[in-house]
């Protein structure tokens, strides 16, 4: 019996992945939940199981291909392996040959991934979204990327072809460019110069990369601001921070202090957890609340907290204080980071002031949380007009224009800073 196995579908949105590394090879012998291969998608990397006992026979992808969702990938051969006729072990044995060579004749190519006498592949039809996506911020026509000779299956292209081909346009051209005048000394002014070194992104940049500039093509991003009077939530945590690490075996933050305000006013504000298909406006019932992470390797994830308005304040704070371990130890489960309807992001830790992030697609809001600063404010007392020291905080709201409003976004806002600002020590548990 021969079983596929097929590209998984990690969540709605993925509709392809990426092979990272295959961890059987042809004539390999693998165990039931194995891992076969890592896949590599726009929101995570995942190791891929074998849902069955048997025999690799055919493994129909290349490292680095990008492949759609329900496409098979493989084919294992299951019950009585070791009976498998002769003509078939001969053909595990030769495709396992043919795979090795195939690696190393790619490991050993020096010359330019284009075709110099080929002509445009008129019948290739299919590139992947990164291809794509990459070809047009590189400025490459769908001609020009007909000439790129690909590695992939059925000589599809992938991104190590692209981005080989992209490294050597400057020798393509240099080629051209002898045929030029040569340079006098006077035109090296800079040869003294440290020679520049260039780092190749990682998946999860990439993904990032990808992610952003595909936001900022989608939502029509406005900004609004608000600067709150935190004072009294500074003196409740400093008050109650010890008592509450004692009874709860975790830190009090400022973080699901924020997040609980925002939940409130998005029930207030439902717009905010909306999204928009095409012209239809998605209402999500429930806040799936998205909380940026920043990880060690200065990438960024976004877990979610599923339902987050039935948490009560310490729910939401060990939610929060969870989701940011396992981002950092690079433990999250796929359904982990997905679904979210509405995004607060903190660069206020690092120092920032303030900032005016990127919406996290599909939601049509995000709210940035700035650093907590000391600064004379002038308030108004039944003497006149005073100046105070105290704690204040910037928030920004980045909203998308194609739905919300000035006016809408900016009393949202405002409500937070309102709940913010007349925060009730009874709330934290």
């Amino acid at each position: 019996m021969i079983v596929d196995v097929l590209m998984p579908k990690m969540g709605e949105s993925i509709m392809e992945g990426t092979i990272v590394e295959w961890k059987k090879n042809v004539g390999d012998m693998i165990a039931k939940d194995e891992t076969l291969l890592e896949i590599s998608t726009d929101k995570v990397d995942s190791e891929i199981p074998c849902s069955t006992e048997g025999t690799v026979l055919e493994l129909l992808f290349n490292k680095n291909d990008t492949v759609e969702v329900n496409t098979i990938i493989a084919r294992i051969g299951t019950e009585n392996s070791d009976s498998l006729d002769s003509n078939l072990k001969g053909s595990i044995s030769d495709n396992k040959q043919d795979s090795d060579k195939e690696i190393k004749e790619n490991k050993q190519k020096v010359e330019s991934p284009i075709e110099k006498t080929a002509e445009p592949k008129k019948d290739r039809v299919f590139y992947s979204p990164l291809v794509k996506s990459i070809a047009k911020k590189e400025d490459i026509s769908l001609d020009e990327l007909s000439f790129i000779k690909g590695s992939g299956n059925g000589g599809r292209v992938n991104k190590s072809d692209i981005l080989n081909y992209i490294e050597s346009k400057p020798n393509i051209l240099k080629s051209v460019e002898t045929s030029q005048p040569a340079a006098t000394s006077t035109d090296y002014t800079t040869s003294n110069q440290l020679k520049d070194s260039i780092e190749e992104m990682d998946r999860v940049r990439v993904k990032i990369a990808e992610h952003m500039v595909n936001s900022k093509n989608i939502s029509a991003h406005v900004y609004t601001t608000s600067e709150v009077d935190v004072t009294n939530i500074v003196n409740i945590r400093n008050y109650k921070k010890d008592a509450f690490l004692d009874k709860n075996n975790i830190k009090l933050t400022y973080t699901p202090i924020i997040v609980s305000a925002c939940i409130k006013a998005i029930q207030e504000y439902p717009l905010m957890n909306t999204s928009i298909d095409e012209t239809n406006i998605v209402h999500h019932q429930n806040i799936n609340m998205g909380i940026a992470v920043a990880l060690p390797d200065n990438n960024l994830i976004v877990p979610v907290i599923k339902a987050a308005e039935e948490k009560n304040f310490l729910g939401l704070s060990r939610s929060i204080d969870s989701y940011a371990k396992k981002a950092r130890s690079n433990s999250l489960a796929v359904d982990d980071i997905f679904g979210s309807t509405f995004t607060v992001t903190n660069p206020g830790i690092f120092g920032g002031l303030f900032g005016m992030p990127i919406i996290n697609q599909p939601n049509v809001g995000i709210l940035s949380v700035g650093s907590i600063e000391k600064r004379p404010i002038v308030k108004e007392t039944e003497y006149g007009d005073a100046v105070f020291i105290r704690h204040m905080l910037y928030l920004t709201l980045g909203y998308d224009h194609r739905l919300i409003d000035g006016a809408y976004g900016t009393k949202f806002l405002s409500r937070i800073k309102q709940l913010l600002e007349n925060y009730n020590e009874t709330e934290i548990i």
